[in-house]
């Protein structure tokens, strides 16, 4: 692995060359905004600093230059007494369907594979025609706009075909992994009310077929409001499979059978509701986010085009399911006329090769994984670059939790040199990126590049003033267009001012921990309700994880703050390879490494040993929960956890010891 001293303190990791540069449809994007303007921009910086004091003509050069298929009609931004009631292109209209199925002919729209490893392609026309035929069925069924269509699928072409047929009518598309619990299922379909479900026989994960039928049926008992609904499944037809008197009929028959509805889309208003996703729902019941088919679009095609710098013909991966944003972000990539490259099943098949595999045989041009996936990769010591062809690969993107200066330096040591690594970081709940990546200027480690363009990023310090130094509240102080449009039944929208505007009136609260890295971008320190505070001092858990992540001996970690003797102490605890025990020389070097990369004041308190580690089902380690236990406090929508059986481990802490031992193990 590269240290940090060989690239020297002041070196990028990675730049882009003048001839890159030159071809980034960020490039071209500057110079039709620099006519707009009459100025010419020196900077990204510049042009950030454009795109919000003047945010009506940012959004609206962002339709025209990337093709939005619509009615522009009237101004691009309305603003309203309140952030939360500002409104953009207000008299536009246009279909989400109609800008995904843009291209025609025969060149791959989706490659789809599971750890079987064995491709399914559908072509721009099989895509367009599987559509029509389950736009046409819901039609004969009596869906509507504003009607919501929930499903329960594994990250497969029929999950994709399924949404561009709803939201062609206006109707919502909301979906959830299928191993997500059923209670936790329950829980935010319930809330939806859909009036059918799309489900699956069953998924493949680890090498197990696990069957979903038991868990549909129990599913469609408590949700009333569905009326129908479709099978996905390869052998058996669903007749008799599902109970409760509500017809289930075949997927497959359907998209290959059935009469295809006309190629016309209705063109909605672009606040038109698209999609509910769901917060996790760690700290109670989840919130349901509506978001909006106008909103939705915009954002993505900025994000894509002008920071991932897709194109046209681009192969694009992101390892993701579909109850995660990510899973929304990448089907959006189609408007770009971009090949979506989909997997279902554990990353780690092949020893931990299978995405690389997956690079070389489908020349993918932009690689997405989470920040935990590379942190593993670098763990195990795999060096793709000396065993794939990734040659075609132009972009790595990381998101889910902060990537560490370590991973940073991994990728461009044994992954490939020559990549732009996109660290991007946003939310469920817009559906979309504050910080992203900046094809047209240099990587450096452990900082994401800069702000979105559109986004009015700043970060506060407990008062609500601006810090240009030091870490605080990751803000976003003027609107954009995939703000939620509101919760699902929230009546006057109370519940979701209290979630982003409460904080600092008037201004969207993230919940990052983040501050202004040294280089103009933004380093994320983790989530602020989980921000520890020894002593009064503000401390973000990604700069303790980061450390840990170093030593060889830890497999994963959670550090939660644990309330003593009138303040806080921080309590770490480890998850350690095979084979290794912590012992006080091991605790000695984790309490060394911490304090030399960091403070002091990061120090744990106490370290303990476990045998897992909380996490939610997008892969989000669940320090709430930890806290819970750790305190004997009920844990909250405990049905958010993939893992919750291993809380029990952290109940064993007795919190009136000065010193907890490691756990019998």
């Amino acid at each position: 692995m590269l240290e940090r001293a060989e690239f020297g303190v002041s070196a990028p990791l990675w730049a882009p060359t003048g001839e890159r540069i030159a071809e980034a449809e960020l490039t071209r994007f500057s110079r039709a905004a620099a006519r707009i303007a009459h100025r010419d921009f020196a900077s990204y910086g510049d042009l950030h600093q454009w795109s919000i004091d003047d945010c009506g003509a940012f959004w609206d050069l962002v339709w025209e230059e990337c093709g939005v298929i619509g009615d522009r009609i009237g101004v691009p931004f309305k603003p309203g007494e309140r952030m939360m009631d500002a409104k953009f292109f207000p008299e536009s209209r246009l279909n989400f369907t109609e800008n995904l199925l843009r291209r025609t002919g025969l060149a791959d729209a989706i490659v789809s594979y599971t750890e079987l490893q064995v491709a399914r392609r559908l072509s721009w026309d099989q895509l367009r025609d599987q559509v029509l035929r389950l736009r046409q069925w819901l039609i004969d069924h009596e869906v509507k706009a504003g009607d919501r269509v929930a499903a329960i699928a594994p990250n497969v072409p029929e999950a994709i075909v399924g949404m561009l047929a709803t939201v062609s009518l206006g109707a919502i598309w909301s979906s959830c992994s299928p191993d997500l619990g059923k209670k936790a299922v329950i829980a935010r379909f319930g809330q939806i009310e859909p009036v059918v479900l799309i489900g699956a026989g069953g998924y493949l994960l680890n090498g197990e077929q696990c069957d979903l039928v038991e868990k549909m049926r129990d599913i469609i008992d408590r949700l009333p409001t569905v009326r129908c609904g479709l099978l996905i499944e390869d052998n058996e037809p669903p007749a008799g499979r599902l109970q409760r008197g509500v017809k289930f009929e075949s997927f497959n028959e359907i998209v290959e059978n059935y009469r295809p509805a006309k190629a016309f889309y209705e063109r909605f208003p672009f606040g038109q509701p698209l999609s509910i996703l769901y917060s996790s729902g760690t700290t109670g019941l989840p919130k349901c986010l509506l978001h909006s088919a106008g909103g939705t679009l915009l954002q993505h095609l900025k994000e894509h085009r002008l920071h991932c710098d897709i194109r046209a013909g681009d192969r694009v991966f992101f390892a993701t399911t579909c109850g995660w944003m990510m899973w929304n972000w990448l089907v959006s990539t189609l408007a770009s006329g971009a090949t979506v490259v989909l997997y279902d099943g554990s990353p780690f098949e092949n020893d931990g090769l299978v995405m690389f595999d997956l690079i070389e045989s489908e020349r993918l041009t932009h690689f997405g994984v989470s920040a935990r996936f590379i942190d593993a990769c670098r763990m195990m010591n795999l060096a793709p670059e000396q065993t794939h062809d990734l040659s075609s690969m132009r972009v790595v993107l990381s998101t889910g939790s902060p990537l560490s200066s370590r991973c940073f330096e991994y990728v461009y040591a044994s992954i490939k040199r020559d990549v732009h690594l996109a660290s991007i970081s946003g939310g469920t709940d817009i559906v979309s990126c504050f910080a992203m990546g900046v094809p047209t200027g240099p990587v450096w480690a452990g900082e994401i590049q800069g702000p979105a363009l559109g986004m009015a990023v700043d970060v506060y310090d407990e008062g609500g003033r601006p810090l240009r130094r030091g870490a605080g509240e990751l803000v976003c102080t003027q609107p954009f267009p995939s703000m939620p449009l509101q919760f699902w039944n929230d009546g006057a929208g109370e519940r979701y001012r209290a979630s982003y505007f409460e904080r600092f009136p008037g201004v969207w609260t993230h919940g990052d921990f983040a501050e202004w890295a040294e280089h103009a971008g933004i380093a994320i320190h983790g989530r602020s309700d989980a921000t520890l505070k020894p002593g009064g001092i503000r401390i973000g858990t990604a700069d303790i994880y980061a450390l840990v992540g170093s030593l060889p001996e830890i497999a994963d970690a959670v550090c939660v703050g644990q309330e003593w003797d009138g303040d806080i102490r921080i309590v770490l605890f480890v998850v350690l390879k095979d084979g290794t025990n912590l012992d006080r020389p091991l605790e000695r070097r984790i309490r060394d490494t911490i304090a030399s990369g960091a403070s002091v004041h990061h120090v744990p308190a106490v370290i303990c040993q476990v045998r897992d580690i909380p996490r939610t089902y997008s892969g989000k380690t669940s320090e709430l929960a930890v806290k819970d236990a750790l305190a004997r406090r009920p844990i909250r929508n405990i049905e958010a956890l993939v893992n919750p059986q291993c809380l029990s481990q952290f109940e064993i802490v007795d919190p009136s010891r000065d010193e907890v031992d490691e756990f019998d193990m």
